[in-house]
């Protein structure tokens, strides 16, 4: 194993444990928020959150993504100075964008509320938010220049030490605040999210400091001028942000339509935000969690991607993004397969509730279809494809807002649902066909889907037979063992039958050879 490839394992691992450990931590802690705080203030808060968003959007303008492009076009050509230079005015476009997105989401903050969202209750968490945005776009764009230089295993200790100073914080506000209301609940969350993310700045930009100073060393004062690397960054991060704005404005604006249109079905206001909160901040993070190992390798790959568009490297583009999908599919497949079948084991056992319980059940058989966009964005990204990309994010956004418009208020939550279905398989489908066009890879539908659907089936039943005897009196560890067996069949028959070859099994390497 080569260094180069020894270190993209262990940068994969290292994303990968951090991001699991963060997403497990956020679903034991929003298990803890609901029981403390109820599913109205669960609400409350993903209505917060879809205009903190598009606030986000604005203010991060994509500099990650440009970040990493620039950063690692110039050490694709081992342009040190390059990358250094880009760094630090990338750090500068941040801090403009962000600090424009803190003063407008602050004092449109009780407009939002009043006029928007009819709900006053938001104004203050949104205001306390908005100080947050100038440390994300930070964070962001520093997060941006360690995938570049495939060094990112130095921020995953912060970021899961930053997480759980985010729980503390949190915790010790609910405590104070719980009993004021769901107003003063999203207060507490939001408090110990900002002050959390200030913490991760100060982490990750002595790191950078350190880690910039010692192995890119000084930039050169005359090459290349601070004009070329603006320029070069812009042109990636305006068009993305442009767009990235209109999807998020539409995804902002479905969120608001959502809660509305379960109250405009018959429901009151108070449980038109519980059924909202139940499906977006309980359901959702539980369907998510295992996307971790997805999104760390396809982030991992931008920089892989790009590096095979620079050099011309159509062959291995072709091989790369073919064994991207086959991997993703085996493995978003066998995550659907173990949620469809251990639904209500893992509703009432992670939030008591049978609604969760019938929502996992309800989502699960779309796990393939989300978790592959993930991957299917960060191929097009790196093939300099953003644009189109974020082309159809805007097509996805804007048939979810009509959908929502059209279903919710006659069919209620179920409304929202098939609006899930739509824009995702409609997203995924449109970035497949463009990666498909333009790699020229083809796709085997008996072996990327249909042999792992037999063995996730097979896995799920055998495991279920096996364990029927035994008596374990805890939930949680009935379905805990089970899942357990479960993955560990699905992997063996997917062996066994050969599913899994010799290209599979070479996943690390295929990344890297030429």
């Amino acid at each position: 194993m080569s260094s180069r490839t020894r270190n993209f394992f262990l940068n994969f691992i290292a994303l990968t444990v951090t991001a699991l450990v963060m997403r497990g931590v956020g679903v034991i802690f929003n298990v803890y928020v609901s029981n403390k705080a109820g599913a109205e203030a669960m609400g409350l808060y993903s209505l917060l959150g879809g205009i903190y968003m598009f606030a986000v959007t604005v203010g991060c303008a994509n500099i990650n993504l440009g970040t990493t492009r620039v950063i690692s076009d110039a050490m694709g050509t081992n342009n040190y100075s390059l990358a250094k230079k880009t760094a630090k005015k990338a750090l500068k476009c941040a801090l403009i964008s962000s600090t424009l997105a803190t003063i407008i989401l602050f004092f449109a903050a009780e407009f939002i509320g009043e006029k928007i969202l009819y709900d006053m209750r938001i104004v203050r968490p949104l205001r306390i938010l908005a100080v947050s945005l100038v440390p994300v776009a930070l964070c962001s764009c520093l997060s941006g220049y360690f995938t570049a230089v495939r060094r990112v295993k130095a921020i995953s200790a912060i970021q899961i030490c930053v997480q759980l100073s985010k729980i503390i914080i949190t915790s010790l506000l609910l405590s104070v605040f719980i009993d004021k209301g769901a107003e003063y609940a999203c207060i507490a969350l939001v408090l110990g999210a900002v002050l959390s993310e200030f913490l991760s700045l100060l982490c990750i930009y002595f790191l950078y400091r350190s880690d910039s100073t010692k192995n890119l060393g000084k930039p050169s004062p005359s090459y290349p001028s601070d004009k070329s690397i603006t320029k070069n960054i812009l042109s990636i991060t305006v068009p993305v942000t442009f767009s990235a704005c209109i999807r998020s404005g539409l995804t902002t604006v479905q969120h608001i339509l959502i809660p509305k249109g379960i109250k405009a079905s018959g429901k009151s206001w108070s449980a038109a935000l519980a059924s909202y909160g139940i499906l977006h901040s309980m359901v959702m993070p539980v369907i998510l969690f295992p996307s971790a190992f997805i999104t760390s390798f396809s982030g991992l790959l931008i920089p892989e991607v790009t590096e095979c568009r620079v050099q011309n490297d159509n062959e291995r583009l072709s091989r790369l993004s073919y064994r991207i999908i086959t991997l993703s599919l085996f493995f978003s497949i066998g995550v659907s397969g173990i949620m469809i079948f251990y639904s209500y084991g893992l509703g009432t056992s992670i939030y008591n509730s049978d609604q969760a319980a019938y929502y996992i059940r309800l989502m699960a058989p779309l796990i393939p279809v989300m978790y592959i966009d993930s991957a299917l964005d960060a191929v097009l990204k790196g093939m300099g494809h953003e644009i189109y990309s974020m082309n159809v994010n805007i097509a996805d956004a804007l048939t979810a807002c009509i959908l929502a418009f059209v279903l919710i208020p006659r069919m209620g939550i179920m409304g929202y649902v098939i609006s899930i279905y739509s824009t995702e398989i409609l997203n995924t489908s449109l970035s497949l066909f463009k990666m498909i066009s333009v790699t020229k890879m083809k796709f085997k539908l008996a072996h990327q889907i249909v042999m792992p659907i037999i063995c996730i089936v097979g896995a799920t039943n055998i495991s279920h037979f096996l364990l029927r005897p035994t008596n374990i009196s805890s939930t949680s560890l009935n379905v805990t063992v089970h899942i357990l067996l479960s993955v560990l069949l699905y992997v063996g028959l997917l062996c066994a039958t050969q599913t899994v070859g010799k290209d599979e099994k070479e996943v690390i390497h295929f990344a890297l050879k030429k």
